[in-house]
């Protein structure tokens, strides 16, 4: 007898993006977590799934969930994988210059942007208002540099530097910031909708008029690195 038993999540949620200054709403419905079986025996199949207490189920609907189960835990599988090898195409760091033109909020790209341990201090002009969609950006250096109007939506920046880099009015949708230097940056008027900021230092960064989830508020607030008028700019109690 072969059998496949998987859990699958029923959370669901939603929060909008707020200005710190309005309301931040959120809505959140957790419930046990569903479980697909599927047995092969020689006298057939059974099947079955806690769903709102269905019966049960024959094989061809079990495989179905099944593999929808295994679909849509994808995405903690692939949390958990290593980045993919340096890039070894040539003059990969001027990629940043020209961004990715599709799919910029939800990561979408034609070619990967690996930008890890470039080197754009003080860059003023090449990087503002670039696209830069799920771009790899961890141990690079864009210290001084105008980011303002970028997109940066996924983006993976764990252990890069950010010292003084301005990011007004820019999109940094789920970005990882994780150990990031993001001392004196400037988040005027941009969005920080789902980006972590884990172990990140951010002494003196700015946060005037920031765009942010009450969840994702919490979280950041949790940093103790920033000061008191970057607390107080978030609203963080």
């Amino acid at each position: 007898m072969a059998t496949v038993s998987l859990p699958l999540s029923r959370n669901a949620f939603s929060h909008p993006y707020s200005s710190l200054k309005r309301r931040h709403f959120l809505i959140s419905e957790s419930n046990a977590p569903l479980k697909v079986t599927c047995s092969a025996t020689r006298d057939g199949c059974k099947s079955s799934v806690n769903l709102f207490h269905s019966k049960e189920l024959n094989c061809v609907t079990c495989g179905i969930l099944a593999a929808w189960t295994i679909t849509t835990a994808t995405p903690v599988i692939a949390a958990s994988q290593r980045l993919p090898p340096l890039s070894t195409e040539p003059n990969r760091c001027e990629r940043a210059f020209v961004g990715n033109t599709i799919g910029q909020a939800n990561g979408v790209y034609d070619k990967p942007i690996d930008l890890r341990f470039c080197d754009y201090t003080n860059d003023k002009s090449n990087l503002k208002g670039k696209s830069l969609a799920a771009a790899l950006m961890s141990d690079a250096k864009f210290d001084g540099a105008d980011m303002s109007e970028v997109v940066m939506s996924k983006a993976y920046a764990v252990g890069a530097s950010f010292k003084g880099v301005d990011f007004s009015n820019a999109v940094l949708d789920r970005v990882n910031f994780g150990k990031a230097e993001l001392e004196g940056a400037i988040f005027k008027n941009a969005v920080l909708s789902g980006s972590t900021f884990d172990e990140a230092h951010l002494e003196n960064a700015v946060f005037e008029d920031t765009i942010i989830g009450y969840i994702d508020l919490q979280k950041l607030c949790t940093n103790t690195t920033i000061s008191t008028e970057g607390r107080a700019d978030l609203g963080c109690r």
